[in-house]
């Protein structure tokens, strides 16, 4: 444990922000596999739902959550799968 009354503060507030980092990255996973899900199915809402998995992705990439070039990468991806679902179908 840190000495310095600085570094105390320091973990108290990196705790409490890999708390919040952490629901956001399973929240981002959670939107994305709904979005997948309703990609393959066919889904009549995934227009509906790759719109939130893509906003919930730039937001993460913004705020820092995910690096910017991994939120893009996703987005990148999704849109790849469903615009491969709606080529085929």
């Amino acid at each position: 444990m840190a000495n310095i009354k600085s570094q105390k503060k320091r973990n108290i507030t990196n705790e409490k922000r890999r708390l919040r980092n952490k629901g956001v990255r399973s929240e981002l996973k959670t939107r994305t596999k709904a979005a997948r899900a309703a990609i393959t199915t066919g889904d009549e809402n995934a227009p509906e739902l790759i719109v939130v998995a893509q906003k919930r992705l730039a937001k993460a990439g913004r705020k820092g959550v995910v690096h910017k070039n991994q939120a893009a990468r996703r987005v990148s991806r999704l849109m790849k799968a469903a615009n491969k679902a709606n080529a085929e179908g």
